[in-house]
């Protein structure tokens, strides 16, 4: 079909203050990336880009149209951070509305579509891992319309914003290192600068810069600090007893070492590609994948990682023994998005991403930001010591559509993304609750939600000082849209907030009452067949938010279509389904053998509002994306 026009009532970003149509692009290949910034998935397709965009340049033109989730990803500043924040090097659109999200028809975050020199859609793909067969497609359609001269070489409308000097640049995450004598405070801070890839020591007053570590490009780099480079850290936390600082090198897929003595930064953990399902899950730490690794917390005897990238929390052990390495290994979450409670392998999360462990080491609290969560992983039957199973449980939050900025009891608060959590004295926690640009705490023995404070711009971590002055404990904020540290004290009263409560922009999908047919579409790729050697293939799974919506059909199978029972009295809700298909290569031509073919798992989580009404559809249609590359495919669960 003719592809649509490209409206936003935001405007455009990076093309120098012009507005542009796909009249202005004709002749060139059109790669339109719909994002958002809060979902993983998408930062992992804008990584997918950068080499496909690098190497054609004169012929393809990729262009971001930003499609919120959440509402302070509706904020035109926002998005001009983290068009910024995350070094977005094309056009973008700002489309609050989801006008072109809607024109496009565009069901899940991220989606690429293709838009050929002559202005048609020729390729449209859900989910990220599809950078081989897009990448294909180009070099196809450079030759097929270089052939008919359809085909306009030049110059991306790219046009780079102005840099603004600042000593850190969307900074991510703070620790305080060790050191300092009686009345100084402690010691200096080191921060990870994200966007300039870099850890940057400041003094005990937050501003002072004492060095950077990491040559501010790039890369994935051992050795000294003026030779290191980093890509995008965040987290930060102290092996005991080492003095080593263990950093999350998110879009390097990898935990760095950093010894503050000596300067060196070395590799702990990672191989610098990106995990897909189907790889090994645990094993020598060098030689197992990670996937946006984004903090770390020493917990029960090992170092915690947040794995945003497939919602886990994985561990890493330090070597024994004169080993050359750690060993890292899954430790909680299916890598279905959600919030499920329950025992640590069979718990749900949705891009956890900041950690803290309480001060007596019994809780390991957790910033799960897309379901706007605070949650924490214990031993069951703490109260007897904790001698039985890890656990997770929920503290605030309730899935992935609602939030907002609501304080009181726990079960009725609403938070909005928050990306970091802060272990404070007496149990109590403090959010750094970041779209709602706020500071939150949450007191386990009230069960209840406070402000501490407002007015700080994204905040994404926090870490608990004393001040030298002797008056008591203070807080010292990372406010990462300021790209400063904010020292604030800890108040005796919270702040009185309105509350506000939001349900995310996806419409519901109307459904009729009763029995509705989930069929999930699936061909394996070309030149791959169903890998049916170990057992069935394919495998399904569905539930529901509220659990009542489903009256049958919730659960596991192997089959990937299922007749589900809706409810009576249960008027909307969220079907949440994962659905799995293994494949493999087929023989080669003319009965050729293939001596070593290559398994390829594909994998989908959607997340699909529905409205029951009498008008609406008896069939529920999702496309499990066949891929030709061996990877498995991710999509942002919160979508329509």
């Amino acid at each position: 079909m003719r592809a649509p026009e490209l409206i936003g009532e935001g405007g455009w970003l990076n093309t120098g203050g012009t507005d542009l149509a796909l009249a202005d692009l004709r002749g060139r290949i059109v790669l339109l990336d719909f994002w958002t910034f809060c979902c993983v998935n998408c930062l992992h397709v804008l990584d997918e880009l950068r080499e496909l965009e690098e190497r054609h340049r004169d012929t393809l033109v990729i262009v971001g149209v930003h499609s919120p989730k959440f509402a302070h990803e509706a904020e035109h500043r926002a998005v001009v951070d983290a068009v910024e924040r995350y070094q977005v090097e094309h056009p973008v659109l700002d489309d609050p509305q989801l006008a072109t999200w809607k024109q496009y028809a565009v069901r899940a975050w991220p989606t690429l579509v293709v838009v050929d020199p002559e202005g048609y859609v020729v390729a449209q793909h859900a989910g990220e891992g599809h950078g081989h067969a897009i990448a294909t497609l180009v070099e196809e359609l450079e030759r097929e319309h270089a052939r008919k001269g359809t085909l306009r070489r030049g110059d991306a409308p790219y046009v780079p914003p102005e840099p603004v000097p600042t000593d850190l640049r969307f900074p991510g995450k703070a620790l305080r290192l060790p050191g300092g004598g009686a009345g100084s405070g402690g010691g200096n801070f080191l921060v990870s600068d994200t966007t300039r890839h870099q850890l940057v020591e400041l003094a005990p007053d937050g501003e002072t810069v004492l060095r950077r570590v990491g040559t501010g490009e790039r890369g994935l780099t051992d050795g000294a600090s003026e030779q290191a480079r980093f890509s995008e850290p965040q987290g930060l936390a102290l092996l005991p007893g080492t003095g080593t600082v263990v950093v999350a090198d998110t879009v390097n897929h990898a935990l760095r070492g950093f010894d503050p003595v000596s300067g060196e930064v070395v590799t702990l953990a990672g191989t610098g590609a990106q995990w897909w399902q189907g790889a090994a899950s645990e094993g020598p730490a060098r030689e197992v994948s990670l996937s946006s690794p984004w903090d770390v917390e020493w917990f029960d005897g090992r170092l915690w990682i947040a794995m945003a990238g497939v919602h886990q929390l994985w561990t890493y052990e330090p070597p024994e023994d004169g080993a050359p390495h750690g060993t890292v290994r899954v430790e909680a979450g299916t890598t279905n998005e959600g919030l499920v409670d329950g025992p640590v392998a069979q718990a749900w999360f949705a891009q956890p991403s900041g950690l803290s462990a309480s001060d007596d080491g019994q809780r390991l609290w957790i910033a799960d930001s897309e379901t706007s969560a605070v949650r924490w992983i214990e031993r069951a039957g703490e109260e007897s010591g904790g001698a039985g199973e890890l656990v997770v449980r929920t503290a605030v939050g309730t899935g992935l559509f609602d939030f907002g900025h609501r304080d009181g009891k726990a079960g009725e608060a609403l938070l909005q993304h928050p990306l970091g959590v802060t272990a404070l004295p007496g149990g109590r926690v403090a959010v750094s609750d970041t779209y709602n640009h706020a500071l939150r705490c949450y007191d386990p023995q009230t069960d209840e939600v406070t402000t501490l404070a407002t007015d700080l711009r994204e905040p994404s971590d926090a870490v608990l000082v004393d001040d030298a002055d002797g008056a008591g404990p203070a807080i010292v904020v990372v406010e990462s849209a300021r790209h400063r540290l904010t020292r604030l004290r800890l108040p005796e009263e919270a702040v009185r907030v309105e509350p506000v409560a939001h349900r995310t922009q996806r419409s519901a999908t109307e459904v009729a009452p009763g029995e509705l047919l989930l069929d999930v579409v699936f061909q394996a790729p070309k030149g791959q067949k169903l890998d049916d050697r170990y057992g069935p293939p394919t495998r399904l799974l569905v539930s529901s938010t509220p659990p009542e919506l489903l009256a049958d059909g919730a659960g596991g199978g192997t089959d990937l279509g299922r007749t589900l029972r809706l409810a009576g009295g249960v008027s909307e809700g969220v079907l949440h389904v994962s659905a799995m298909a293994a494949s493999c290569d087929e023989p080669g031509a003319a009965g050729e053998s293939n001596e070593f073919p290559a398994c390829h798992v594909h994998q989908q989580d959607w997340g699909v509002p529905v409205r029951v009404t009498d008008s609406g559809t008896a069939r529920l249609a999702l496309v499990l994306a066949g891929m030709d590359d061996g990877s498995a495919a991710g999509t942002d669960a919160s979508q329509a």
